[in-house]
């Protein structure tokens, strides 16, 4: 019998994928954007070959970017807000005013919209989106896959700066294509200048990450560290991924910032942030720990409890 997968077909009745909403306290299907391409290029033999030679390179998502920075792109604002019901109430700024795709999609919010946790000893999730946390990254067995490990060696560029934290705790935010793209401080500090390491430009989709967690630590990333009185050194990555056309930093480096300052932007495309803590520093959130433990995401927003200060 021939493989539908051989065949270059996306196979019936696929896993979807699913995460907690610390907010209705249910475990919920998520929508995801662009399905069918992505199940295509993951998940059939043929579309792993146009994977390898075309849509990883940076060419690829440039010009993905230079699309949704057209006029014409315009015209996509106000379906894609119906499509995922959009709350147009937190915007910043009307719907009707974006002159592109790209500008409606790095939009501002309401400061109403995402309240900051004013705890003095908490730390706050970085962005919207699709959270994982692991207590002591030493003991992870499986990230989006049983037996899946997290390279730190390779993510961070530094074996020895790997090994500083190789027992501390990790928060992955992921953040979907109809997420609020504007990533933040998770707690105050002073950043350092942000350090580029360069890769390709995988999706960081679960579809993606369950066949080769490597996607993650060897994409296109950002790194700077953010000096804490409460949570010593965190380090701050952000993730490049397929049709992203840039990660942009838009905070000063070397100046004190306030827990829940803006530290940057994605343009188009799902993304992803990581959060490195020293080990002893920071117990994350229950329900963080518990999700994760199942390989569960858990969805918040930016400025909600990601975890408290030990020290």
């Amino acid at each position: 019998m021939n493989n539908p997968r051989t065949l270059g077909l996306v196979t019936q009745n696929p896993t979807p994928i699913t995460y907690f909403n610390r907010y209705t306290g249910e475990e919920e299907t998520e929508p995801v954007y662009g399905e069918k391409w992505l199940r295509w290029v993951y998940e059939t033999g043929i579309g792993q070959g146009f994977l390898h030679s075309v849509v990883k390179r940076s060419l690829f998502s440039r010009f993905y970017g230079w699309r949704m920075d057209r006029a014409a792109s315009r015209s996509k604002v106000a379906p894609f807000i119906e499509s995922y019901g959009l709350d147009v109430a937190d915007f910043a700024d009307a719907p009707d005013s974006y002159k592109t795709f790209n500008e409606f999609f790095i939009r501002k919010l309401k400061e109403s919209a995402r309240p900051i946790s004013t705890e003095h000893d908490v730390a706050v999730f970085p962005a919207d989106g699709r959270h994982l946390g692991f207590q002591d990254i030493s003991k992870t067995q499986g990230v989006y896959a049983k037996g899946q490990r997290f390279d730190l060696d390779t993510f961070l560029g530094d074996a020895a700066l790997a090994k500083r934290y190789s027992d501390g705790a990790m928060v992955i935010s992921r953040l979907c294509p109809v997420d609020y793209h504007r990533y933040h401080f998770t707690c105050e500090g002073v950043p350092s200048e942000p350090r580029l390491i360069n890769g390709p430009l995988f999706s960081v989709n679960p579809i993606a990450l369950r066949r080769d967690l490597r996607y993650l630590f060897e994409n296109k990333r950002m790194l700077c560290s953010l000096q804490s009185e409460l949570f010593g050194q965190v380090l701050c990555l952000e993730i490049g991924a397929t049709c992203v056309g840039s990660i942009v930093q838009t905070y000063e480096p070397e100046r004190k910032v306030e827990k829940g300052a803006e530290k940057g932007m994605f343009r188009f495309g799902g993304s992803c942030t990581i959060l490195l803590f020293e080990q002893g520093r920071i117990e994350l959130a229950a329900d963080l720990c518990e999700q994760t433990e199942k390989s569960t995401e858990v969805f918040a927003r930016m400025g909600d409890t990601l975890g408290k200060a030990l020290s």
